[in-house]
């Protein structure tokens, strides 16, 4: 059954208003009268709807569904600034594995430059391929999505995390191998974590100093030297592992 996320709160009856929605419901979809959709409101919560009248775009709810996908912690990936459509491609693979957040920075060593105007541009981008890739997903949230234009603004939000990881290639150089483990077996549920990676360039000692010195910690991702693009998806991936495919995050 298709999945669409509304803006606001759950009520007896729903009418759609943003134009790309109704779009896709009824001219891709071509939904009629008493098809019924999953509609995911603000609190996450699923309900199934039907189609009550086509030409208002008015859907009558059925029942909320108690399915609840999200991971148990929540995480927040931020990678220095990319080249070419990295963030486009993590963007909706990390909402699959179930990110809570995207934030990207300009690091140290990232080669591409962008002004207010082109991160705004992204951004809104970015946040369309998020929220496809939830609906796809069946996610109960849409990943949030912010670039900022400062490593100034982006370390004023570390006091926001329970936990500060950093993947640092010298640590996997070292044979580092245990520090993500110990991370990921004092987590709570709900706990907020950040997990930061470089751009294709790395992280530099400036940055690292800067990271440390606001609490973070350096982890390593095992023993091989991963892509840009890769190491946060290993990340999401040896997460939901620990916390949901093992045991339940307490």
């Amino acid at each position: 059954m298709q999945q669409y996320f509304v803006k606001g709160q759950a009520s007896s009856e729903v009418t759609i208003r943003d134009k790309d929605t109704i779009k896709h419901m009824f001219q891709v979809m071509r939904l009629k009268e008493d098809d019924e959709v999953v509609l995911v409101f603000d609190d996450g919560v699923k309900h199934v709807a039907r189609v009550v009248d086509v030409l208002d775009c008015r859907f009558k709810l059925v029942k909320a569904l108690p399915d609840w996908v999200e991971l148990p912690v929540q995480v927040t990936i931020a990678c220095g600034f990319p080249k070419g459509d990295k963030l486009e491609f993590l963007a909706q693979k990390t909402t699959e594995l179930g990110a809570s957040q995207l934030w990207a920075f300009p690091a140290d060593w990232s080669v591409v430059k962008w002004d207010s105007k082109k991160l705004a541009k992204k951004a809104e981008k970015l946040e369309k391929i998020a929220l496809g890739a939830a609906e796809q997903s069946k996610r109960n949230h849409v990943s949030d999505v912010q670039l900022f234009a400062s490593q100034k603004d982006f370390l004023a939000r570390f006091e926001q995390f329970d936990k500060v990881l950093v993947a640092y290639e010298e640590s996997a150089k070292k044979g580092e191998q245990t520090a993500f483990v110990a991370s990921l077996g004092d987590v709570s549920k709900n706990d907020k974590i950040l997990l930061i990676f470089g751009p294709e360039g790395g992280i530099s000692p400036d940055e690292m100093a800067a990271f440390e010195r606001l609490g973070a910690k350096t982890v390593g991702l095992g023993p091989r030297i991963m892509r840009a693009e890769t190491a946060p998806l290993y990340a999401l991936s040896a997460i939901s592992y620990a916390l949901e495919l093992t045991h339940s995050s307490s």
